[in-house]
């Protein structure tokens, strides 16, 4: 009928990091057995040496746990060091962003101060230059005023002149000679 197919167990896949993690526990578990047959001989010595050589054998057992610490302390250390490391970056970022902003506000307010101060020249000038232009009516006026002024003079002398009044008018005076 079908062809059977064999019946042992299939081999699983290896990932990319089971290579890592297989090396990782052997070496844990080295670390275990090591770790345990230190602290039978470390209890073992207890029992065979005094009480002096007890408290010996308590800094061995805390050397190892700090020894198994140490090994775990540089990738703490190497995590630490790295999340150091990017908030550092971070805050670097924040100070070039920070001193950037501050520059550019700096650069808007010259640009605002030189603006005002450009305004307040053209203000200066308008103003003077509307001064000097009702100072040039001013004088236009007076100029008119003084040739009305005399205009009117001219006219009451002539006026005078021809109605005879305050002698402004030569007398004329007739006399006959005798002719001899």
């Amino acid at each position: 009928m079908g062809r059977s197919r064999s019946k042992s167990p299939r081999r699983r896949r290896k990932s990319k990091h089971s290579h890592k993690r297989m090396k990782s526990r052997e070496r844990s578990h080295a670390n275990k057995h090591r770790d345990r047959s230190r602290e039978r001989s470390s209890k073992s010595r207890k029992r065979s040496h005094s009480d002096s050589s007890s408290s010996s054998s308590d800094v061995s057992d805390e050397g190892s746990k700090s020894l198994i610490y140490n090994k775990k302390k540089p990738y703490n250390d190497r995590k630490m060091d790295e999340v150091e490391r990017l908030a550092e970056m971070e805050r670097q970022s924040l100070l070039l962003f920070q001193e950037e902003e501050r520059k550019k506000r700096e650069a808007l307010e010259e640009i605002m101060a030189e603006n005002n101060r450009k305004i307040e020249e053209a203000q200066k000038k308008l103003a003077e230059e509307r001064l000097a232009m009702v100072e040039e009516q001013r004088k236009m006026e007076e100029e008119r005023q003084k040739l009305r002024r005399e205009q009117d003079k001219r006219m009451k002398e002539e006026q005078k002149k021809i109605l005879g009044k305050n002698n402004s008018r030569p007398k004329l005076s007739f006399s006959l000679k005798p002719n001899a």
